[in-house]
């Protein structure tokens, strides 16, 4: 489905939410942002997404990430609905601004269309989609489930890492990375450069080919 996506830079919308008009890049301003659309209010698997996403705010505040949701119900849907997310997970309490969209159009600006879901109007559902947006308003990362399927908060807060990682030092994570693992130095660094920034050292992996595209490292 053609719309925005990696690389792309999110519109600046002016949007109404739970938390009253914002402008959207007037919100992420110099954060990283995960935008993320649900299909609609009241309905069981979204209930548990935005409630483990209320109970992990705090660790995506920790690592400066804001969150902001969407669904087409109106304001008041959705804070009336918030009340059914926080007795369902007790202790989390769901800070993050939730977007409405009764005209389908933000969710097809920001590519969030599920193209197979429709209510019982016929009208256009929000996917289970989610964006993460770097400081520079640019989408960095996007997760595309069908409706039957709720994500996975440990692997969101996982590629967050992961992305955080990659802009501080000139490295990508392997396979199944988690934080604190050893991470491959890229492969436009040379081995110059390479021992300039990696002074702790880095491991080469010995390979058939003899190419020494495979180091390993650590970083902070």
């Amino acid at each position: 489905m053609p719309g925005l996506t990696i690389g792309d830079t999110v519109p600046d919308l002016e949007v109404e939410t739970t938390h009253g008009r914002i402008r959207l890049h007037d919100f992420i301003d110099n954060a990283w942002t995960i935008i993320f659309s649900h299909p609609g209010d009241f309905t069981p698997v979204c209930t548990t997404e935005l409630a483990e996403m209320a109970f992990y705010a705090p660790e995506f505040e920790k690592r400066g990430v804001k969150l902001i949701g969407l669904s087409c119900d109106d304001v008041s849907s959705h804070k009336n609905w918030i009340k059914d997310i926080e007795a369902f997970k007790p202790g989390c309490k769901v800070r993050y601004p939730i977007m409405v969209d009764p005209e389908r159009e933000l969710i097809k600006q920001l590519n969030m269309v599920d193209p197979d879901e429709k209510d019982a109007l016929g009208q256009q559902l929000p996917s289970r989609a989610l964006h993460i947006v770097g400081p520079d308003k640019r989408v960095k990362l996007s997760y595309l489930y069908p409706a039957s399927t709720g994500r996975n908060t440990d692997e969101v807060l996982r590629v967050v890492e992961s992305l955080l990682t990659a802009s501080k030092h000139k490295v990508a994570t392997p396979v199944n990375w988690k934080p604190g693992e050893k991470v491959v130095i890229s492969p436009g660094v040379g081995k110059v450069e390479a021992k300039k920034l990696f002074p702790q050292g880095f491991e080469v992996v010995d390979l058939p080919s003899q190419k020494e595209y495979l180091r390993f490292t650590t970083v902070d």
